[in-house]
């Protein structure tokens, strides 16, 4: 039923985000303003990476790891927890949560890029919606979407100001965000690092459901 996931970069520039896709061989990327992900139907071939490496040079497989001959810079490799949700987030919320609009991608971005300096770039807002929180007119915490298919969008940009942490803002925020997947008539999944134990329990609590493991695959410096 879920089966896309495993391949969830591939799938998502096959269906949805069909118009921000970058085709190179066998492997689809994202446009790099947007985001600097990539997947294959199959497996990632050097040639495909390398053609991409000329407008990119720092980005990311979902999934298989890519093949390449010994002369290829070597790939980092990130495991992460995949979750899905099925169930509707039942939850008082206590806070007003604002949808963030064009005119609030400026703080948008460099709220996220405070805490995550590499995977969020110019165009990534256009990928999903965003919604945040303020404080006093600043912005605290945000979640959006990213990778999205037809029948399925990733909850993702879980952040939330050092500042403001224990206010339960993070737990809003993802239901929230999960509700107007739901309202969609889609499913939420997301990734987060296995390592990353607070957000698994907060996401377990929540009702996500573990559903396996995918590698991510870095790549940097084929210029």
């Amino acid at each position: 039923m879920y089966d896309k996931l495993n391949n969830p970069v591939y799938y998502s520039l096959n269906e949805f985000h069909s118009k921000f896709c970058l085709n190179f061989g066998d492997t689809k990327f994202y446009d790099p303003e947007v985001a600097t992900f990539g997947g294959a139907s199959n497996i990632s071939a050097e040639k495909d990476l390398a053609e991409y490496s000329k407008i990119c040079d720092d980005f990311i497989i979902f999934g298989v790891k890519p093949f390449v001959s010994s002369n290829f810079p070597q790939f980092s490799q990130l495991v992460c927890d995949q979750y899905i949700l099925e169930k509707r987030i039942e939850i008082d919320y206590t806070e007003d949560i604002v949808q963030l609009k064009e005119e609030n991608h400026g703080e948008l971005l460099s709220f996220i890029r405070k805490f995550y300096p590499y995977y969020f770039k110019s165009r990534t807002p256009e990928l999903g919606r965003y919604f945040g929180i303020f404080n006093n007119e600043k912005l605290v915490a945000v979640t959006g979407e990213r990778m999205q298919m037809n029948d399925m969008t990733e909850v993702s940009a879980v952040i939330t100001d050092t500042d403001y942490l224990g206010k339960g803002y993070a737990k809003q925020l993802v239901a929230f965000v999960s509700e107007k997947i739901f309202a969609d008539g889609k499913t939420p999944f997301l990734h987060v690092a296995e390592n990353n134990s607070g957000a698994k329990k907060l996401y377990e609590k929540l009702g996500f459901d573990l559903r396996g493991k995918i590698n991510l695959w870095g790549c940097k410096g084929l210029k």
